[in-house]
């Protein structure tokens, strides 16, 4: 399974390999710093999954997972932030995002996310409590 990650903070955004990569299916397609670049690189790399920060400059998670379902519908995206309140997990859901996780629960739940989204199922344990 192919993999595009995007965070403005190039150690987030290791840390989120080092855990998808301790998966034996992952690879990382891409990585990207902006969401200007998530999207370029969205359709450039045509990935299976994106995981996709919702706070970056030049262009938000938000209008970028937007833009992205205009061309690549059927991939599944995970939001991810530094905020973790019901209001940032509704409103992946309403761009079109299949999961979202708070980068404070990452390391608990992001594999965990990636399972859930890649059956289909959506993701949003904010929303379920």
């Amino acid at each position: 399974m192919r993999i595009l990650v995007v965070d403005d903070h190039e150690t987030v955004r290791r840390g989120v390999c080092s855990i998808l990569e301790s998966r034996k299916d992952v690879e990382i397609c891409g990585e990207a710093a902006n969401g200007q670049d998530a999207i370029e690189k969205a359709s450039q790399l045509t990935p299976d999954l994106i995981i996709l920060d919702v706070t970056m400059p030049e262009l938000d998670g938000f209008a970028a997972a937007r833009q992205i379902r205009t061309f690549q519908p059927e991939v599944p995206i995970i939001m991810l932030s530094m905020h973790d309140g019901q209001h940032i997990a509704r409103e992946a859901q309403r761009v079109g995002a299949q999961g979202f996780v708070s980068k404070s629960a990452a390391g608990q739940e992001l594999l965990k996310a990636v399972g859930v989204v890649l059956q289909g199922k959506n993701f949003f344990p904010t929303l379920n409590t």
